[in-house]
């Protein structure tokens, strides 16, 4: 049913095979895979199929300086309200009510399909210490100030409500950017719990990259036993409670550290202490002293390598600033004004972002070039022109242009950046050009 619905959409290539476009990444059979695997295929005939909501909500992440209705446009989705009558264009009211039909689940489930399915991609070259390079960190979105968006996802600062706000965590790899798993909630839900639900997405002979944050001996112990050779590495915190069993060197030590009753009365099946390598700067520039890390054999690992692989996990916050400021625009308050939409959104989001991380996987190989060096907003261009050529006349020069485009790689690889630069967390002040007021404390 699907293939029929959209088949208006590929005749405007007179050649699809002569060019390898990124919205075909995402199989057909994985969109009604997800439909069915979560009761939500359209058994009857709906105005606005199931499928063609599905790639609605992945467009709609993509194009997010248009409306909703513009993006059908640009989609060509159509309705042909009886089988003798012309196809007619899809009003909002449809839209909606299509959406709330479908749910968060088969955007979460389509999500999670496209991760296993280019999981190669994903993590194409493992680092110098032969794992793949991984980082975890969290981040927040915005939704629209509704009483349904309200009870649902809460407000960080109860003094000052805004906008209610969810928390998301999220899985990167640090070669290519790309997501491998995300979780969100409302935002009085932590990031440590979040990122427990990212258990199942830990890949074999891997390395996770923690902020400090993360330290836990629950979260620690579990992201090793749920992969092959799953190892984690994250700051020193302050006040750290541990014992030295044995010495590699003088700032290489091999040490034990208890694990506290709370943690126990969540997790009786936690021991009572817990074993990891710990190695330090000799001569710290900044904040971080040193790191924690399940790498415990030296010989394997030396601390040379485990001192400078931390700075890595800056990829991430990469990440997030793409997503936010190019994907976006800017605009981090989400769309949808009902919860369900609202997550169902995000997943669309974060779809679209591996699509485009994709792309430049793909531009990158053609290249010779590592995919960190493809610059993000123009392969965001290149794929807003596949989105807009399918709604044009199919006078067979779209995909020869966006071939060419590709092939002109110089105008996408980026300067070398860079890395193993310390430098202290700041603040630029700027200097108010009013005077401040502050309103009197009540006793």
């Amino acid at each position: 049913m699907f293939n029929q619905e959209m088949e208006l959409v590929y005749e405007s290539f007179e050649n699809k095979d002569s060019y390898n476009n990124v919205l075909t990444a995402i199989d057909t059979k994985w969109i009604e895979e997800a439909l069915f695997k979560t009761q939500k295929a359209s058994i009857r005939r709906r105005r606005l199929p199931a499928e063609q909501a599905v790639w609605l909500i992945i467009m709609m992440g993509l194009m997010r300086n248009h409306s909703i209705k513009e993006v059908c446009g640009s989609l060509d989705i159509a309705l042909q309200i009886n089988p003798d009558e012309i196809y007619s264009h899809v009003a909002p009211s449809v839209l909606t009510d299509c959406r709330k039909r479908l749910g968060e689940s088969p955007m979460s489930y389509l999500f999670s399909t496209t991760c296993a399915a280019w999981h190669k991609t994903i993590i194409s070259q493992p680092h110098s210490l032969g794992l793949n390079l991984l980082a975890v960190d969290g981040t927040t979105f915005r939704a629209q100030d509704t009483p349904e968006n309200r009870a649902e996802f809460g407000f960080i600062s109860k003094n000052h409500p805004v906008y209610p706000q969810l928390r998301m965590v999220s899985l990167h790899s640090t070669h290519t950017r790309m997501l491998l798993g995300a979780a969100f909630d409302s935002c009085d839900i932590g990031e440590i719990t979040l990122a427990k639900r990212l258990l199942t997405d830990i890949p074999d002979d891997s390395l996770t990259l923690f902020d400090r944050c993360y330290f836990s001996a629950d979260l620690m112990l579990n992201w090793q036993q749920f992969g092959i050779n799953a190892h984690w590495l994250t700051p020193v915190k302050k006040n750290l409670r541990y014992e030295v069993i044995k010495r590699y060197a003088d700032n290489d030590l091999l040490i034990e550290m208890p694990v506290s009753p709370q943690a126990r009365a969540k997790n009786p099946t936690l021991p009572e202490t817990w074993q990891a390598r710990m190695i330090c700067y000799k001569q710290p520039k900044g904040e971080i002293k040193g790191f924690i890390t399940s790498l415990i054999d030296p010989e394997l690992y030396t601390m040379e390598a485990l001192l400078t692989v931390y700075w890595e996990r800056w990829e991430i916050e990469q990440s997030f600033g793409e997503l936010k400021n190019n994907q976006l625009n800017g605009e981090i308050t989400l769309r949808s004004r009902f919860p369900e939409g609202v997550k169902q959104e995000l997943w669309g989001v974060l779809l679209g972002y591996n699509l485009i991380r994709l792309e430049m996987v793909n531009i990158a190989q053609e290249a010779n070039v590592e995919p960190t060096r493809i610059s993000f907003t123009s392969a965001i261009c290149i794929i807003d022109m596949q989105i807009r050529g399918y709604a044009l006349s199919g006078d067979g020069t779209i995909p020869k242009k966006l071939r060419l485009m590709r092939e002109d790689v110089k105008h996408f690889i980026l300067p070398k950046k860079r890395k193993h630069r310390t430098f202290s967390r700041s603040v630029l002040y700027i200097p108010s050009r009013y005077p401040l007021r502050y309103k009197p404390k009540i006793s």
